[in-house]
């Protein structure tokens, strides 16, 4: 299911993702991870640092999300899907992804 989300990472800067393994609502956000590590995704930006941040102390699962605008993405993991996640940032790299085409376009 997840598989079919196209996710470019070309406009990312880095992603952390927080959570304490030890909570029950963390399965989505350890799932996004292993989905972002995917070859194929980081094959998409080489440059993209991705961090896992694993503690023990009944944190909430998040992914924090830097692009290399400075613009920030924060999701909070224990109430969204794997495939939601993958949405919401397969959508903004989209979004970011067509700009800065449009403002090469303009330039040339």
């Amino acid at each position: 299911m997840a598989s079919k989300i196209h996710v470019v990472l070309r406009p990312v800067k880095s992603i952390k993702v927080r959570f304490c393994p030890f909570e029950s609502n963390v399965e989505s956000t350890r799932k996004f991870l292993g989905c972002i590590n995917h070859k194929k995704i980081q094959a998409t930006n080489r440059n993209c640092e991705v961090t896992a941040d694993v503690r023990h102390d009944g944190s909430e699962p998040l992914v924090d999300v830097m692009f290399a605008d400075g613009d920030r993405l924060i999701m909070k993991g224990a109430n969204l899907t794997t495939v939601e996640m993958l949405t919401a940032l397969g959508s903004r790299c989209n979004a970011k992804e067509l700009k800065e085409e449009q403002k090469s376009k303009k330039s040339t």
